[in-house]
């Protein structure tokens, strides 16, 4: 309990400590934003900035920061850290930059954000691997939610049922106008995530379960590494590429710039809350790391939070909370697939203001989608979650140099370069050592992984120089 309550605190203290540290190095002002310069009634549209940071905050907060934390909660209590400290020095300053420097850039996707400050080659790669990683994402916030609510429907209404069902959703949610659906919805699923969250919460304390206290111990049963195992695994509950796709659709919405750290940062820090809360639950509830992947291998991750949700809070209660968890990936699949259709229209120079030409670009990602829905889940997350991770380095190598290129302090810019420095060790070691990957030994891996993230280092210290 104690380890609990003290990660909360420490998450709280960052929004409000580190993250005005952020704030003052990036140096919002009152300068135009694009939904105010040019209103499209499509993609650019003025919101107030309270439904501004829960349209964010239920982009970003999909199945990652539950199933993910869920699955990293397996290594034992040492997530706890992960989420903690991966959030407030990597993730949220991850969210915050991205989003900033989309604002500066007119509301450009993640891909051109990146191509202005690491150049056209970079650009190249991004464009490529922030639409996988977002047709990815569509994919497995389709096939979790469908699969839940396979569980709570009469039998005709199987899993391939609510996928059609879902992706009919994610064609309107993607093609309609941002403040019509998306911007009507997302408030009232936001204030289910929020009681879903506290309910098991509640939960949790009236059962009398005890929260786990933190040791550094791997508990993980069949001893797979902590790290960059557990960093790849927790993936939105800590540190996200994907959000960096997210950011940009918001920052097309923001009013006005020091508004930024609300939204972008405290979204953030918002969805580590949610991944405390789920990594507490899963080994509370099972009672030990061991009884939580026994559940999950014969569960699967929606068995499991079908389990704990219905347990920990009756029968309406659980309900409610399955909701919750059905709400996060579908708010977040809906957005994966607008993103990578605004992600594709910024390559092509495609005017997005035409049904038809959305269209001509929405109906090929939903079915590159919908294929995707008919692979196993777990080998999609693994793909997902790796390719995440490695968006997220390259996303804060782009905003370490765009601070070096703004003239900033040379010290200001380590915000992001170290962070960045760290996934790029996490992402190399872990496709050298993972199943999916190169399948080399750890005396291999880890010394390679290191020895990259020095070399982009180095590069970095050699840009900043030549800056000067």
């Amino acid at each position: 309990m104690l380890t609990f309550c003290c990660a909360i605190i420490l998450l709280l203290l960052g929004y409000a400590l580190y993250g005005r540290l952020v704030e003052r190095i990036f140096g919002p002002d009152n300068r135009p934003t694009p939904a105010v310069a040019h209103p499209d009634g499509v993609d650019y549209v003025p919101m107030k900035t309270w439904r501004v940071f829960l349209i964010q905050l239920l982009n970003i907060a999909g199945t990652g920061p539950i199933f993910g934390a869920l699955m990293g909660a397996v290594f034992g209590p040492v997530v706890f850290l992960w989420i903690v400290f991966g959030s407030i020095l990597g993730g949220a300053v991850h969210d915050y930059m991205s989003g900033m420097i989309s604002l500066r850039l007119n509301g450009a996707s993640v891909s051109e954000l990146v191509g202005a400050y690491l150049g056209k080659a970079a650009k190249q790669v991004m464009r490529v691997f922030s639409v996988v990683l977002l047709v990815l994402v569509g994919a497995v916030f389709t096939t979790s939610p469908a699969a839940l609510l396979a569980r709570l429907t009469p039998a005709w209404m199987n899993a391939s049922f609510w996928v059609a069902v879902i992706l009919i959703y994610y064609l309107l949610a993607t093609l309609l106008p941002i403040d019509k659906l998306i911007g009507k919805l997302y408030p009232i699923f936001g204030a289910v995530l929020v009681i879903m969250a506290v309910g098991i919460v509640v939960g949790l304390l009236a059962g009398g379960y005890g929260l786990p206290e933190l040791t550094l111990s791997n508990q993980h049963p069949d001893g797979q590494p902590v790290w960059p195992f557990m960093c790849i695994t927790v993936a939105c509950g800590a540190i996200s590429g994907f959000h960096g796709t997210q950011s940009p659709m918001m920052a097309r919405c923001l009013t006005d710039e020091r508004n930024g750290r609300r939204v972008f940062y405290g979204a953030m820090i918002a969805e580590s809350v949610i991944a405390l809360i789920w990594a507490a639950a899963g080994v509370a509830f099972y009672g030990a790391t061991g009884g939580l992947q026994a559940a999950l291998a014969e569960l699967g991750q929606s068995g499991v939070v079908y389990d704990i949700s219905v347990q920990l809070l009756g029968a309406v209660g659980g309900a409610l909370a399955i909701v919750g968890v059905v709400v996060c990936p579908v708010s977040s699949g809906d957005t994966a697939f607008r993103s990578a259709r605004l992600t594709i229209a910024d390559w092509l120079g495609v005017d997005q203001s035409s049904l038809p030409r959305r269209l001509a670009v929405t109906i090929p990602l939903l079915g590159v989608g919908a294929l995707l829905t008919q692979v196993d889940f777990n080998v999609v997350w693994r793909y997902f979650s790796w390719s995440n991770q490695t968006l997220a380095m390259i996303t804060l190598w782009a905003a370490a140099m765009y601070l070096v290129r703004q003239g900033r302090n040379k010290w200001h810019s380590l915000l992001c370069a170290l962070p960045a420095a760290y996934m790029s060790a996490v992402s190399a070691t872990y496709i050298l050592m993972a199943e999916e990957g190169f399948r080399l030994p750890g005396s291999v891996s880890y010394p390679v992984g290191i020895l990259f993230a020095l070399a982009c280092f180095a590069l970095y210290l050699y840009k900043t120089a030549k800056a000067e």
